[in-house]
């Protein structure tokens, strides 16, 4: 398999809240060569850690909030769990079972290349987008990832939203995980700490998956969203000025230094 070939252990994070119905689906797509998988249940009020539990996969492990703290917080509980297993990839694969697992191999490549150290699925360049998403999602989806670009200086980032992401272990101990939102935005809040802190960032195209699922994104969630938007755009432009900064103060030493070497030279 991909996984063993490369030498490289792959986990996959499964947030789910109220999956009870599709967590199974979603935990039997997983790909085999998947070496550990860590079901995150955030307080669901259904059987979701029961029937997570139940799916009899040696290499699944279930975790559970004992409050509700959101889809992003869910995620980091994996990220860590699986960073304490050895896991050296880690995808995110929800576990409404939205994302094809064809499309796992092809995620995790440019991490297991040396390529990226981060890599997230895009819908919105899939040939069936327009006709599988739902048409207020796409508007949203193209209008989202052009501010979260520009906030995080990213040229052509496109689907921000989308969930099904691959990040390298070294990554994740470059960012703050605790600092990261917890809820909603999530997404957009990691690609910004991901891209201030300097590291590659890569898209693959994934097949965009709607069926029985039901949505838990609302109106204001977009609020949030670009209020998230706008602290990286505020980061990015604090990163900036602090590098101007000690630029102008590099430049302003060097000259103090070569006043002070001309002032020198008639004594020699």
């Amino acid at each position: 398999m991909f996984a063993v070939l490369h030498g490289v252990r792959v986990a996959v994070i499964v947030p789910a809240y109220n999956e009870a119905t599709l967590i199974g689906d979603t935990l039997g797509s997983i790909p085999g060569f998947v070496d550990r998988i860590v079901v995150v249940d955030d307080a669901s009020v259904d059987d979701t850690a029961e029937v997570a539990g139940a799916c009899g996969d040696g290499r699944t492990t279930v975790l559970r909030h004992d409050a509700n703290r959101g889809v992003g917080a869910a995620i980091v509980t994996g990220y860590r769990a699986a960073r304490a297993r050895g896991a050296q990839v880690l995808a995110v694969m929800a576990g409404d079972a939205q994302m094809h697992p064809d499309d796992l191999e092809p995620l995790i490549r440019p991490i297991v290349r040396g390529e990226a150290d981060y890599v997230k699925g895009d819908r919105l360049g899939h040939a069936d987008a327009w006709t599988v998403m739902p048409k207020d999602r796409l508007i949203v989806g193209h209008a989202l990832s052009r501010l979260t670009g520009w906030a995080a200086g990213i040229a052509h980032l496109s689907d921000s939203q989308c969930g099904y992401t691959a990040i390298a272990a070294p990554a994740l101990d470059a960012i703050d995980l605790d600092g990261l939102w917890p809820r909603y935005g999530y997404p957009n809040d990691l690609i910004g700490q991901i891209a201030l802190a300097g590291l590659r960032i890569a898209q693959v195209t994934v097949r965009p998956v709607y069926g029985r699922e039901t949505s838990g994104v609302r109106p204001w969630h977009v609020l949030t969203i670009g209020a998230l938007v706008l602290r990286t755009a505020w980061r990015r432009w604090q990163c900036a000025s602090r590098e101007s900064l000690s630029r102008r103060s590099l430049v302003h030493a060097g000259a103090h230094d070569r006043g002070r070497s001309s002032e020198r030279s008639p004594s020699w």
